[in-house]
């Protein structure tokens, strides 16, 4: 029985047939070559001043930030630094106590008062004076004129360089009991007021401070991230007919919205830290009782009354709620779609 054959060109005829390489059980999958990744010598040669040129900062915070945490072991001892000249041999040869420190200071009613004042003078800056510089970023992104603009943002970003011991000097030539306001007050029949000497007043009049002193450098950031805004959305905005207030809530706080994220982020896990120098000066004005915070508490058991253990112990309980505020407002940052401190 003879077989028709169908006629193949000559290119057809030679040209063989490739068949299909499995990949994983799949017929017809083709293999996805990975790139190889460069051996370390090889990145270490291509990277190696970026390297050296990191080598400083990376010492710096390895000798005074993180060596230093080894120091709170003494917060579990009966520390004595008169043992020894040498300051680890002292540790060495300390009495170990356990969390005798920890127990005294859940029972002592003045830590309990330093938390209070911290945790309240938090929650004043933070509905006071965190969205100030928002506020005024926004107010000067809208003014039209540069010159205007430059103005503005020295004058209110100068302050930043003003010591506290010069910012309190001037608060106490404008409100302390022989300050301007006063003075003025009883030229006109009435009394005179001491702010600066008033406990129920300091929480507002730290803020005060706090925002005269600081607001400049946060409109540097939120301004920076301003003028990462296409300037296309604005046009687009306004030809889709929105008013100057519907491309600030829809264009502007959307650029704005990663930042506030971040910043609000690093505020909430420095809320045990309220400003060590800016209270310090003023807590004999006020007392102990509106004026101590953890950080002056930690100062006060540790430098004045020479109770190193108990200063750490303190110390101690303030890092580890700082760092779990960081975390759980990071996390928060997450679950609202934002990056946070650092990715998930």
């Amino acid at each position: 029985m003879s077989h028709s054959t169908v006629p193949r060109s000559s290119a057809e005829a030679t040209t063989p047939v490739k068949a299909p390489v499995a990949s994983g059980g799949a017929t017809g999958s083709r293999e996805k070559k990975v790139p190889d990744k460069p051996a370390f010598r090889l990145r270490f040669r291509r990277d190696r001043l970026l390297i050296l040129m990191t080598v400083p900062a990376v010492v710096l915070l390895l000798v005074f930030n993180y060596l230093p945490i080894l120091g709170n072991v003494v917060a579990f001892q009966d520390y004595d630094p008169y043992v020894s000249d040498n300051g680890v041999v002292a540790i060495l040869h300390s009495p170990w106590v356990g969390l005798e420190n920890f127990q005294q200071i859940f029972a002592d009613s003045a830590f309990w008062n330093a938390v209070q004042n911290t945790l309240v003078l938090f929650f004043v800056q933070l509905v006071l004076y965190f969205p100030i510089p928002i506020l005024l970023a926004l107010l000067i992104n809208s003014v039209v004129r540069p010159r205007v603009r430059a103005l503005s943002q020295a004058i209110l970003y100068l302050p930043h360089f003003f010591s506290w011991v010069l910012v309190i000097a001037v608060f106490q030539q404008l409100f302390g009991g022989a300050g301007l306001l006063s003075q003025l007050l009883r030229q006109h029949g009435f009394d005179g007021l001491n702010i600066m000497t008033d406990p129920s007043t300091f929480k507002f009049l730290i803020t005060a401070q706090s925002v005269w002193k600081d607001a400049g450098w946060g409109i540097i950031v939120f301004l920076a991230a301003l003028a990462s805004v296409p300037p296309d959305l604005y046009e687009a905005a306004a030809m889709d007919g929105a008013g100057r207030w519907r491309r600030m809530w829809h264009v502007t706080l959307p650029a704005l919205r990663p930042v506030i994220a971040l910043l609000l982020v690093l505020r909430v896990g420095d809320a045990l830290t309220v400003g060590f120098e800016q209270i310090l000066l003023q807590r004999d004005a006020v007392g102990p009782g509106a004026g101590e915070v953890l950080d002056t508490f930690v100062w006060w058991n540790g430098v004045r009354n020479q109770d190193f253990s108990y200063a750490a112990a303190a110390g101690l309980i303030k890092g580890v709620v700082s760092i779990g505020l960081v975390l759980a407002a990071n996390k928060v940052a997450h679950l609202m779609g934002e990056q946070g401190v650092y990715q998930k």
